[in-house]
């Protein structure tokens, strides 16, 4: 197996490395490519897709990053004759869940490996539906296996993100690439924040909206939580953004323990409304406990590197093992280390030394946690790994 990493900041890049796809004297035999919402990935995919490349891929957030350093955008390829790919992409409509199915068989079918297992699902999808997403999958492919990926993003959450599969772009589908590999894959799914001594039981939610924990209005709760670092007064009638403040005091909720020592997944707050709400990017349920978790821009640019780290241990592998890795890295955070992403990509390196790596900036990120199957979360990072 071999990975191809091409990074581009303009669109004349993108015609010059589909002209690169064209030549290539063997033909990749999967490719997902990420870029920031300003530019248009039609010559790659046509590109690919003349070539008999499986291809998918959609936005990130404020562009990308590889080993290299920052970039507009990244075509990450695989060339693995031996192994088999297959992408589909379908509209979510009005039942996400059966949409990510209908997805997933189209791209094992698109694998000819009908009746198979994948050894990992890539899932790239647009915001909003995500834990139907991951439903819709496992209905086809189980639990234990590994779903990885990200919601796509754009620059300023003003809802400009797409996905794509093959020659088709959309607004709101999930795209879905299931990969057959002949080498391995190690991967690791993780948060970088600690949790702090307040917590509390959501006892009235809507959907993405928490309206009360321990009773209390969920804003009013978290604002005292934060110690005023995070203001939740909105105006009458109004919501008020908490995007940005949130990125370091976000909600986690246990999903097992290792040691005795508790292991959270994320849900970033967005907005809180002036009934007292809490919206979130993620779904939380009544009965739930949810912890404040607290974080910082050190541990923020230092977590790729360690979860880089943790995929090698997990796997039992070495640097020079690695023909490649693929991260996902929440968009929230990377706005709040903006002006620090070149330690996230020296801490990377470090852990991987020589090997060409891409970052993605999601705005949810999807991975399986110990025990409990793949879940959807915030302000995550996840690594993958594969092998030579």
């Amino acid at each position: 197996m071999k990975i191809i990493v091409r990074e581009f900041d303009t669109q004349d890049q993108i015609s010059e490395i589909a002209m690169d796809l064209r030549a290539l004297a063997t033909a990749l035999q999967f490719c997902t490519i990420h870029l920031d919402e300003g530019l248009d990935p039609a010559p790659l995919l046509d590109a690919a897709c003349d070539r008999g490349t499986r291809v998918m891929g959609g936005t990130s957030c404020c562009g990308t990053m590889t080993h290299n350093g920052a970039a507009a955008g990244f075509l990450f390829g695989i060339a693995d004759a031996e192994g088999a790919y297959g992408t589909a992409i379908v509209e979510l409509g009005d039942d996400p869940a059966a949409a990510a199915q209908a997805a997933t068989l189209a791209a094992i079918a698109n694998a000819d490996r009908v009746g198979e297992r994948p050894h990992m699902v890539w899932v790239y999808g647009t915001p909003g539906q995500e834990e139907s997403i991951l439903k819709g999958i496992e209905n086809v492919v189980g639990t234990d296996t590994p779903i990885v990926g990200g919601s796509a993003a754009d620059n300023s959450v003003a809802g400009a993100w797409s996905v794509f599969a093959d020659r088709v772009t959309s607004v709101r589908a999930v795209a879905i690439g299931v990969l057959y590999p002949s080498g391995e894959i190690s991967l690791a799914y993780q948060n970088g924040y600690a949790p702090t001594e307040h917590s509390g039981v959501v006892t009235r939610v809507t959907g993405r909206r928490i309206a009360e924990i321990d009773g209390r209005p969920a804003a009013e709760v978290y604002a005292e939580w934060t110690g005023g670092a995070v203001l939740t007064e909105a105006a009458p009638g109004q919501t008020c953004s908490i995007l940005s403040e949130a990125t370091f005091w976000p909600l986690g909720r246990e999903t097992h323990r290792i040691a005795d020592v508790p292991y959270f997944l994320l849900a970033h707050p967005s907005a809180a409304d002036d009934a007292g709400g809490l919206h979130l990017f993620a779904g939380i349920e009544e009965g739930e406990r949810l912890t404040l978790m607290t974080g910082s821009a050190s541990a923020l640019t230092e977590r790729a590197g360690r979860v880089a780290r943790l995929a090698l241990e997990t796997g039992r592998l070495m640097p020079d093992d690695i023909a490649g890795a693929m991260i996902v890295f929440c968009g929230g955070c990377m706005l709040g280390v903006r002006d620090r992403l070149d330690d996230l990509v020296a801490g990377v390196r470090e852990a991987l030394p020589g090997v060409a790596f891409s970052v993605v900036f999601t705005f949810g990120e999807q991975g399986p946690i110990l025990n409990t199957g793949n879940r959807h979360g915030n302000l995550m990072v996840s690594c993958i790994l594969f092998t030579k």
